[in-house]
């Protein structure tokens, strides 16, 4: 295991198959007792030990046949083309929770999670995300496409606004609930429309979620 010391900072998304809220978030097995999603990242300012990641993006697929801490999932890393070999490997690395102790973040306890990971792929990735505005839109030509909107009162149309507040969070401290569709046809297919997302601004590092 790396000793290298790590950061990436900035907004990310999370699209996944539950019912707006996700039960996953409130420690409840999932809407439908499986747990598949999609993580879109924009790192604004990070490091792999002396390597800067400032400005790549990045975007990992699950999906477990269970709940997502009973494990035998699967994932696939989504690798922002522009980056290096050593940066390739650096973002690898950190989306596995590389050199971090169990359960310190999402990162170690989703990659500790799936039994299988499939060989990372290096593309062109369109990202745009508005934490605040509780939009997002990702395309990954040939792969993947995802597009959040905010929640919508039924009755008005008028935008609705929830925060997930979780201090002890492995993911997030406070989030955005927002409404995603999204198709994945690589290793980890998916497809879910109208179903949970959240948008959040973090920093994770080598020990662990830290804001």
């Amino acid at each position: 295991m790396t000793t290298i010391d790590w950061s990436i900072e900035g907004p990310h998304f999370n699209n996944c198959n539950c019912d707006y809220g996700c039960p996953c978030q409130f420690v409840a097995l999932p809407t439908d007792g499986t747990c598949k999603g999609v993580l879109g990242w924009r790192i604004d300012k990070g490091h792999f030990g002396e390597i800067r990641l400032d400005g790549l993006l990045a975007v990992t697929t699950y999906a477990w046949p269970g709940a997502i801490h009973q494990g035998n999932g699967a994932m696939q890393c989504i690798i922002d083309e522009g980056a290096d070999e050593a940066q390739r490997q650096a973002l690898i690395a950190i989306l596995q929770g590389e050199g971090s102790e169990p359960g310190a973040s999402m990162l170690k306890i989703y990659r500790d999670m799936c039994s299988t990971w499939h060989e990372p792929i290096f593309s062109e990735i369109e990202l745009e995300l508005d934490v605040e505005g509780r939009t997002a839109r990702l395309s990954i030509p040939g792969l993947l496409e995802t597009s959040i909107e905010s929640l919508k009162n039924p009755v008005s149309g008028a935008d609705h606004r929830a925060r997930i507040d979780l201090p002890m969070g492995k993911e997030f401290h406070l989030a955005e609930v927002a409404s995603g569709t999204s198709k994945a046809t690589g290793a980890v297919p998916l497809e879910f429309a109208n179903s949970h997302a959240h948008l959040c601004q973090s920093t994770f590092t080598s020990g662990g979620l830290s804001a």
